[in-house]
């Protein structure tokens, strides 16, 4: 399974930007979708996912700013981003749960979040 991911830009500080990331496959409601994110010298850290059960978590971060939607029939996958911060700036990455042992990762886009 391919993943692209897109929508990253420049923005000012508490603008908006709408990611995509787009499945070669079919999804479904079993899959785990996840965004991560990584700033320059920082470690990946979580930013949003849909879990087994198709609930929806946040990082702590997020604080209502986010918000992660699927569309299945289009294997595709957003993350809204509002009231964007400086340090939102980072690489945005998909990933793809296919079972327990399968995953998969596009190759990030960027967010740069400017003051």
């Amino acid at each position: 399974v391919q993943l692209q991911a897109s929508g990253g830009g420049l923005v000012q500080a508490g603008g908006s930007l709408r990611l995509s990331c787009v499945a070669s496959e079919s999804i479904n409601s079993r899959n785990t979708m996840t965004w991560f994110r990584q700033a320059p010298g920082k470690q990946r850290e979580f930013v949003a996912g849909f879990d087994l059960n198709g609930d929806i978590r946040y990082g702590d971060f997020v604080q209502g700013r986010f918000t992660i939607s699927r569309d299945n029939a289009k294997n595709t996958m957003y993350l809204q981003m509002t009231s964007l911060r400086p340090e939102d700036t980072a690489i945005y990455y998909c990933n793809l749960g296919v079972g327990p042992y399968k995953e998969y990762w596009g190759q990030g886009t960027q967010v740069t979040v400017s003051s």
